[in-house]
């Protein structure tokens, strides 16, 4: 007898005959929509993400028909593309039932940078003058422009310095696609000698080890904000057994950080050389380039002059994949991010192992950030003097500081790393008119606050431990006599508290009540000490352990100001 006439085989109430498998079924309108949109593209498990990009960007949602659909075709369970459907900020998971959001999102930057020129005000006036059913007005985390706050994205395209009036008039004017900047394309930087030395690299003209003591001797450290040794990180992959992975960390998501987008934007080659550099020195199989979503504009660069290298014979077709994020500040570290390129929710994972030992898919996989590669190419290329001859304050390097805030001339700057908060505000034009330097943010929201008092410190790795801060990726927020120290404090903490993935107690819950404490017409400073110690004892990774900063920091140096009526 066959399996299928075999009696409550499937079962439906009392012993009836079942003609399709328990669960939500997959409509063949659905799977063939579905089969249309991802066309030939292959169904592996590491795509899911980027076929869910596919689906959102087509309807302006995700709907559950589409994702069972999705899973059908993906030989996944609903319940595993549900999970990383709903984990990402920028998909919007429609259920059986729900309406679906409008077709038009304005999407507000509400940190810190942007909230000081008024993102709140943009916001609720653009809520007033919309019509809610045709268009949702959102706040969202930083998109990396906090150098022209505020920033509103209207679909994918960002309106910079926003003005209520100048966002519904692109509203008016259907403009949602990304406006791209001028950048150095293949054929200019080839003009300019661009490549030139990764071909001779790999003619043999230096070796592996020859180019890791060059950025040894150079000094360079990971720029992304942990401050690792660049070389060593080389020799500790090339000693673990192939297949080997590159990965490029270009989720900057830390508030107040833009000097990666302002790389890519300009000058993309000087980090696509250096990453193919470093893909020969420790014989990667392949590349893998991770982009935040917030960037629309270099997506598109990226897309170009990725294809532009495969077409002049400089890689071979899939050697470097593009893989766009989907609006998760957590994937900004570096095994959550590998977590996501595989396909899944962003989750850090434990440590040991570490990534150099076992990374994408369990292989050893090197992670560098886009300014660490971008310098890569420029030691290879001009020598180790390019970094180590430059000294300030017994400090030797460059460091490109992101700076906004109150200051005229916000933007990145390339300066000494030994330069102080105030070499790096006279850098900025000094600070604006009718302002008063009153505070600072040396390195995102992980580094806290510091006050202007502290301003003889060098701005570099390991200088501000004595000060129970770091440089971080050199995100620099200068505040002013017009702002409330208490205010900056709680909007880095509702920041991490919408960013926290979740995963671990005591950064989930943490955040939330700290929140909530901060909120209180009084701080209660023995209690959130308490519970940031916890946290930083605790928390799995760095945005738990680091999110107390900005409340401790503030607790030891502006006590004074945070009363609600202070």
């Amino acid at each position: 007898m066959a399996l299928d006439d075999g009696k409550g085989v499937w079962k439906s109430g009392r012993g009836k005959g079942r003609k399709t498998p328990k669960g939500r079924q997959v409509s063949d309108s659905a799977l063939a929509e579905l089969r249309a949109l991802l066309g030939d593209r292959p169904r592996r498990r590491d795509l899911l993400i980027e076929h869910l990009h596919l689906i959102q960007d087509a309807r302006g949602h995700l709907p559950a028909d589409l994702l069972r659909a999705l899973a059908e075709e993906m030989g996944l369970s609903q319940a595993e593309v549900f999970e990383v459907a709903t984990f990402y900020a920028h998909f919007d998971v429609v259920k059986e039932g729900e309406t679906p959001p409008p077709a038009l999102t304005i999407r507000v930057c509400s940190s810190l940078s942007c909230a000081m020129a008024g993102a709140e005000a943009l916001r609720e006036a653009l809520a007033r003058g919309t019509d809610p059913a045709q268009v949702r007005v959102l706040h969202a985390p930083c998109m990396g422009r906090c150098d022209l706050a505020p920033t509103a994205q209207l679909g994918r395209r960002h309106i910079d310095r926003a003005t209520p009036e100048a966002v519904l008039a692109a509203v008016e004017a259907g403009l949602t696609e990304p406006e791209l900047p001028r950048w150095q394309d293949l054929a200019a930087y080839r003009a300019e000698g661009g490549y030139e030395t990764l071909l001779a690299l790999r003619a043999g003209a230096r070796t592996p080890e020859q180019v890791q003591d060059a950025l040894l001797e150079a000094g360079l450290r990971g720029m992304g904000g942990a401050g690792f040794p660049s070389g060593r990180k080389w020799s500790f992959v090339r000693a673990e057994p192939g297949p080997r992975y590159m990965a490029v960390n270009a989720d900057e998501g830390e508030p107040g950080t833009f000097k990666d987008r302002a790389l890519l934007e300009s000058t993309p080659h000087t980090v696509l050389e250096g990453m193919l550099i470093a893909a020969w020195a420790i014989e990667a199989e392949r590349c893998f380039f991770y982009l935040r979503d917030e960037y629309p504009a270099a997506l598109e660069i990226l897309r170009r002059e990725i294809a532009a290298l495969e077409e002049a014979g400089l890689i071979a077709p899939g050697h470097v994949e593009l893989r766009r994020g989907a609006g998760a500040y957590i994937c900004g570290e570096e095994s959550a991010m590998l977590e996501s390129i595989e396909g899944k929710r962003g989750l850090p994972r434990h440590r040991p192992p570490y990534v150099a030992q076992r990374g994408l898919w369990g292989r050893p996989t090197l992670v560098h950030n886009v300014e660490t590669l971008h310098w890569t190419t420029r030691i290879c290329r001009e020598g180790p003097q390019v970094l180590n001859g430059v000294e300030r304050n017994g400090r030797r390097g460059l460091r490109a500081f992101s700076v906004s805030g109150r200051v005229k001339r916000p933007g990145v700057h390339l300066l000494p790393a030994g330069s102080t908060i105030r070499d790096v505000i006279e850098a900025a034009g000094g600070m604006q008119d009718g302002h008063v330097f009153k505070a600072y943010q040396p390195g995102g929201p992980s580094a806290g606050i510091l006050p202007a008092s502290i301003d003889d410190a060098p701005l570099d790795f390991d200088a501000l431990d004595a000060h129970g801060t770091f440089i971080g990726s050199a995100a620099i927020v200068v505040l002013s006599d017009k702002d409330r120290i208490r205010d900056a404090a709680l909007n880095m903490l509702r920041f991490f508290e919408e960013e926290s993935c979740g995963q671990c107690t005591p950064c989930r819950v943490g955040c939330e009540k700290a929140v909530k404490l901060m909120e209180a017409p009084r701080w209660d400073a023995p209690l959130l000490e308490e519970l940031c110690q916890t946290m930083a004892d605790a928390s799995i990774c760095g945005l738990g352990q680091a999110a107390p900063n900005p409340i401790r920091l503030a607790l030891r140096h502006f006590a004074d100001e945070l009363d609600a009526e202070g």
